[in-house]
């Protein structure tokens, strides 16, 4: 089924959404110009549709925005009260990439990694396991980082600052890294 348009939730809230459609949304935690999957409820089109669907929607993060001003206004009649406040929500502009691609990954991927198996030896699937950054590296503050980084492997260090480097190029992370890797080879 070629989903059309989905139902997800982000931020406590229900947006129907299409591919290529931007919307506004409650800030979200997530960096400028990253990519999420948000909590898909349903799948739609073609007359009929999903309820609780596997598949996953992909979304951007365009940009973090001041909605509107939005003006309040208090006053008691005859007694000279008045009072004006205000706001303006904190909101994230996001862009949906996919709809429904992670279904057709995911079936890929159950069958590409059966031929890779008997293609490579276990001793080299170790290594490849032990050479990846710490699990949730990605959400990692800087300061995260510098203080966690003590406790890494060295092939663990090796692996973040690579990552660093190709992806987010935090010079903070960086330099924590370069120093853990630093005392841990002396």
């Amino acid at each position: 089924m070629a989903a059309t348009y989905a139902i997800i939730s982000v931020g406590g809230k229900q947006y129907r959404v299409r591919e290529g459609e931007r919307l506004l949304v409650d800030r979200l935690k997530t960096d400028e110009g990253k990519t999420f999957q948000p909590d898909v409820l349903f799948l739609g089109g073609d007359g009929d549709g999903t309820l609780a669907p596997r598949s996953q929607v992909t979304a951007k993060v365009v940009g973090h925005v001041l909605g509107d001003k939005i003006r309040i206004g208090k006053r008691r009649a005859k007694k000279g009260y008045r009072r004006q406040t205000g706001f303006r929500a904190s909101l994230s502009q996001i862009e949906i990439q996919s709809i429904g691609a992670a279904s057709r990954s995911t079936a890929a991927q159950k069958e590409a990694p059966a031929p890779k198996a008997k293609e490579a030896p276990k001793p080299a699937a170790k290594e490849a396991a032990t050479a990846q950054p710490p699990r949730g590296y990605a959400d990692f503050t800087v300061a995260d980082i510098s203080e966690k980084s003590k406790r890494w492997k060295i092939e663990q260090l090796e692996a973040a600052l690579e990552f660093e480097r190709a992806n987010a190029n935090r010079k903070g992370a960086i330099a924590a890294l370069e120093s853990a890797l630093a005392a841990k080879e002396n």
